[in-house]
């Protein structure tokens, strides 16, 4: 008896070994998961490898030793929403009717026909997740699980749109900020002291759930969006006040979603993405990041406003501890993920290309002839061509001569016209300061030639040019 025991209980040990075993075989051979996190208003140098020595980011130091980092790599515009569109369509946001920043019951968002990163993955088996601000808009219609979501726990838009904003009742008169579980309203917030942690364990927790199948989790975390709001265990922990305690916090979060992923055997078949929106809002002072040692910043086509910091991990497929400073923009970020797993592209036109070779070292040259900056609704301020960035006059605001805000209260912006066309060798001259237009008069009409070429296709409200390629936002009737 004892024997048949010990007989069955081996046989038991054999068969859990072999499935195990198959198990790990299986998950080698799936199609890599894909982890996107995505920060709000972070400046290119609020990251250490980035160049911060006041602000400690072991984590994403590490992801960028194990992986790439990018020195030259654009945000699809200087503006939450339409930034937010840009990256998830592989679209300059202003070909699918998404401008600016989205206000609370909005009734425009993504068209149901545009192609989502989350719903060109879901083709190819993933489960999909998003934790964090979605700002791309508020209407049932128009919320993540309608846009190749499988799950969302977060906020709708901005966090600072609420009714403790510093100009409510003044300039807004916002509802209270709801906090969402897939489609439904399950908290209103009056506090965010804890989101950036609640956002991380649902992340986790998402990669605990799924680490069976494929998976793309998107982490777009309100924060360091203004109101900056930090939970016990970081404040006072950096040398840059709240600013830098929020940071820290951000990495930590990081590290949580890296942990996850090794505790789970996942972490060599997995991409993990680390950028930002947009470039700091400069008006609230100390309670903004920096750009450095770029120009000016959120809501401007100058290098500050759109370079951001971007980490890349994916081992045994990326080289370790490189830099590459190859202009790469978001909108190139869907049709590379495309290329990776083998998923077909959206069926309409999308502006992106992959940029897959560029990432593993073994092309030097970019991937497209030239990247377009448009504000505003429809504006193209500037164009990087090569080395070179030009912008076309056009109006746009500073903080330069003008009181620094602080503690959360805004400063007020000036508004300066750019009357001619500037032309900058940016990588002699990343701070924009010296403009070189009259000496290089055919690289400025290479430039204006591929302008007016984009100007046909997706138009532009400065020139009053319509374009031909551009398509219809999402919309609803008014609420």
């Amino acid at each position: 008896m004892r024997n048949t025991i010990l007989f069955f209980a081996f046989l038991f040990f054999v068969v859990c070994k072999a499935q195990q075993q198959n198990l790990g075989t299986k998950a080698s051979e799936r199609p890599p998961n894909i982890v996107l996190i995505f920060t709000d208003d972070q400046g290119y140098r609020d990251v250490g490898v980035f160049g911060a020595q006041d602000i400690a980011t072991p984590n994403l130091d590490q992801m960028a030793a194990d992986g790439i980092k990018l020195t030259s790599y654009y945000a699809a515009q200087a503006v939450c929403s339409a930034s937010r569109a840009g990256i998830l369509t592989g679209c300059y946001p202003n070909r699918i009717g998404i401008h600016s920043a989205m206000m609370p019951n909005s009734n425009k968002g993504i068209h149901p026909d545009e192609t989502t990163l989350a719903e060109m993955l879901k083709q190819k088996g993933y489960r999909t997740g998003i934790f964090g601000k979605w700002h791309l808009g508020d209407h049932p219609d128009f919320l993540p699980t309608k846009n190749g979501f499988d799950e969302w726990v977060g906020i709708p838009y901005s966090n600072d749109m609420w009714p403790l904003h510093p100009q409510q009742g003044s300039v807004f008169d916002f509802d209270p900020l709801p906090l969402f579980k897939n489609e439904k309203v399950i908290d209103t917030l009056t506090n965010q002291t804890h989101l950036t942690t609640l956002i991380t364990e649902h992340s986790v927790d998402f990669i605990d759930r799924n680490k069976a199948h494929p998976f793309f989790l998107y982490v777009p975390h309100p924060q360091p969006h203004v109101p900056l709001f930090v939970s016990d265990k970081f404040k006072g922990k950096s040398d840059r006040g709240r600013y830098g305690d929020v940071i820290m916090e951000i990495d930590w979060s990081v590290g949580e979603i890296l942990n996850a992923l090794r505790k789970n055997g996942l972490e060599e078949n997995t991409i993990v993405i680390f950028t930002s929106d947009n470039g700091p809002w400069l008006a609230y002072g100390n309670h903004a990041g920096s750009a450095l040692p770029f120009r000016e910043g959120k809501g401007t086509a100058w290098e500050g406003g759109q370079r951001e910091p971007f980490i890349m991990r994916y081992p045994g497929q990326l080289p370790e501890g490189t830099v590459i400073d190859v202009p790469v923009m978001a909108i190139d970020l869907l049709p590379t993920i495309a290329e990776i797993v083998d998923a077909e592209l959206p069926q309409k036109i999308i502006d992106g290309k992959s940029v897959w070779s560029i990432l593993k070292g073994q092309q030097r040259k970019s991937a497209q002839e030239a990247y377009f900056f448009y504000y505003r609704v429809n504006e193209l301020f500037g164009v990087r061509y090569g080395k070179w960035k030009l912008y076309f006059p056009h109006t746009y605001r500073t903080m330069d001569g003008q009181a620094p805000g602080k503690d959360g209260i805004p400063g007020k912006y000036k508004m300066i016209d750019l009357s001619e066309i500037e032309l900058y060798d940016v990588t002699i001259d990343p701070s924009e300061t010296t403009n070189v237009a009259k000496e290089y008069p055919k690289i400025v009409a290479k430039i204006k030639t591929l302008a007016d070429t984009m100007r046909s296709r997706l138009g532009d409200s400065l020139t009053g040019t319509e374009g031909s390629e551009t398509r219809a936002p999402g919309i609803v009737a008014e609420k």
